[in-house]
């Protein structure tokens, strides 16, 4: 892990805008299955019942509430075709695609914390 020495630190008021910034990106973005939906959705657009496959152990009770907020925050959007029976599809909006790098550095960040957690067990008798 880096050492960040020499920075200069944030004043009180930086570290209050900032925390407001991150809890807000967090609320958005809290929970299980917002992320993976988002991902599935950059991939390519998809009906309920592929998002329901793609993503395993989710239900649909779940999905449709999720899919909502996420629609709410304009992250996807919702295509009702009048074909019978109804067609629906979900699409991620560019909006959404601006996660990108933020889920770059999540995934840089997850991957290192989990070589760290692994090393922590070698370290430990009888684990």
């Amino acid at each position: 892990m880096e050492m960040i020495t020499n920075d200069v630190l944030p004043n009180v008021e930086e570290c209050a805008d900032s925390l407001k910034n991150v809890l807000d990106a967090l609320y958005v973005l809290n929970g299980k299955w917002k992320l993976p939906l988002i991902l599935s959705l950059v991939q390519s657009s998809k009906r309920f019942n592929e998002i329901q496959h793609e993503i395993a152990g989710i239900s649909s009770k779940i999905l449709a509430k999720e899919l909502k907020d996420l629609e709410l925050n304009d992250f996807i959007t919702r295509n009702v075709y009048p074909t019978t029976p109804v067609t629906i599809i979900y699409k991620a909006t560019d909006y959404s695609r601006t996660l990108k790098n933020v889920l770059g550095e999540l995934s840089a960040w997850g991957g290192q914390h989990r070589e760290k957690v692994k090393q922590s067990m070698r370290r430990q008798p009888g684990v």
